[in-house]
């Protein structure tokens, strides 16, 4: 659905919302000292816009233009079951919990394949963290999700507003867990994604081989299957990024604009260095 900047009915007026939100409360109750103007502000900035909204537009074009010529040709489309006949909230907490645990899994293959993790370089690469952090990843890892998760969230359709409530949920949830804010849930830390446990999936001495703290709202998956760290809601990494990140020659900036950066590890057989 295509709506107006200030329309609610639409999803650009809650990521400004929620981005101004975040903003503030940064300013008002800071976690870490840190300067606002830090490094690469102004990349973290474009990333802000391009791959919030700039990036979901132009792939929602291409599928667009994808199904109306797969419907010109005259093959049949994939009628998935549907959700619709569900209350609103029902629909919604099946979707969130369903695609938070396949998000959960593609996030852990982003971490142990070689090549995807040479994408996913460019999140890891934060050293300073704040909200801008959430919208720092590489625009291949939207194709990545989206191919991954095609199919398994094909099988579930819902209502206009449970989508844009999902949506703005997982924005907001994201933000969240990236900004500078000494925030935890409690008891319900077991259960739900927060700046406190997140910042440790940053750590640059990680405490596991291939990363910890996968959790993207839920962190009940990293409980059950054994990938959580969180000494305590009071502590922080010594330093953020990934290891080997001062002899990496490759910026940020030049990653992004990779479309194969992983084509170096490729041809010189290197490991992949692991955060």
């Amino acid at each position: 659905m295509i709506a107006l900047p200030w329309d609610p009915n639409g999803y650009t007026f809650w990521y400004l919302l929620l981005s101004v939100i975040l903003t503030l409360s940064e300013c008002r109750w800071p976690w870490r000292p840190q300067p606002m103007r830090r490094p690469d502000l102004g990349f973290d900035v474009f990333l802000v816009l391009f791959n919030g909204l700039v990036l979901g537009a132009v792939l929602g074009a291409i599928t667009a233009w994808g199904t109306n010529r797969w419907m010109v040709t005259g093959l049949p489309l994939w009628s998935p079951p549907v959700l619709i006949a569900l209350p609103w909230w029902a629909q919604f907490l099946v979707v969130l919990v369903a695609k938070d645990f396949l998000e959960w899994l593609v996030h852990r293959l982003l971490h142990r394949v070689p090549w995807l993790w040479e994408y996913h370089k460019v999140h890891h690469s934060i050293t300073t963290m704040d909200w801008l952090g959430n919208m720092r990843f590489h625009w291949m890892e939207v194709v990545v999700y989206r191919t991954l998760l095609w199919l398994p969230m094909s099988l579930i359709l819902v209502d206009w507003p449970v989508a844009l409530a999902m949506a703005v949920v997982s924005t907001l949830i994201g933000h969240l867990n990236h900004a500078n804010l000494r925030f935890d849930w409690g008891p319900l830390r077991y259960v739900l994604n927060s700046p406190c446990f997140h910042l440790w999936h940053h750590d640059a001495a990680a405490t596991a081989p291939y990363g910890t703290n996968f959790a993207i709202i839920f962190t009940c998956w990293d409980w059950w299957f054994g990938t959580a760290h969180f000494p305590s809601p009071t502590t922080m990494p010594d330093r953020l990024g990934y290891a080997g990140q001062d002899q990496d020659r490759m910026s940020p900036r030049r990653r992004w604009l990779s479309v194969m950066p992983f084509a170096r590890i490729m041809h010189r057989g290197d490991p992949p260095v692991r955060s």
